[in-house]
């Protein structure tokens, strides 16, 4: 994983895991990865990789066994959709919009290259109806 410099790790690792969840590659109550071996996984610091699950844990996205680990909750996805869709819209939205009208882009163009990606995505890997990374940095 590549980390951007304008925003925390933690943060990006909390993105990356609610795409897993988004993606059902992590299904609601199924044990995610111990911190150590996503540490290892992402090549990052193991408090790093603590920081974000108690991060989630605390969003309500992953819940704790004591002595067993991580699990997904069973509304994750909804959850991690919810954080992403409102930064989206708050934050990223905008600056598209602004491109889009810098550039001159039609509405035209961008349905036709929506329905080409959308028909690119393999259907294993489509999102659930469920979300999470949309928090600020703290």
């Amino acid at each position: 994983m590549e980390f951007r410099d304008n925003e925390a790790i933690y943060l990006q690792i909390a993105g990356y895991v609610g795409e897993k969840i988004l993606r059902q590659q992590w299904p609601p109550d199924d044990k995610i990865p111990s911190v150590r071996d996503l540490a290892g996984e992402l090549q990052v610091n193991p408090n790093t990789v603590m920081r974000t699950y108690e991060f989630l844990q605390n969003q309500e996205v992953l819940y704790n066994k004591r002595g067993i680990g991580f699990f997904v909750a069973p509304d994750a996805g909804q959850k991690v959709k919810a954080f992403r869709r409102a930064r989206f819209l708050q934050q990223e939205l905008p600056e598209l919009f602004k491109t889009i009208f810098l550039l001159d882009i039609g509405l035209d163009e961008l349905q036709q290259r929506y329905a080409q990606f959308k028909a690119a995505q393999p259907a294993a890997s489509s999102p659930c109806t469920a979300t999470l990374n949309g928090h600020e940095n703290q």
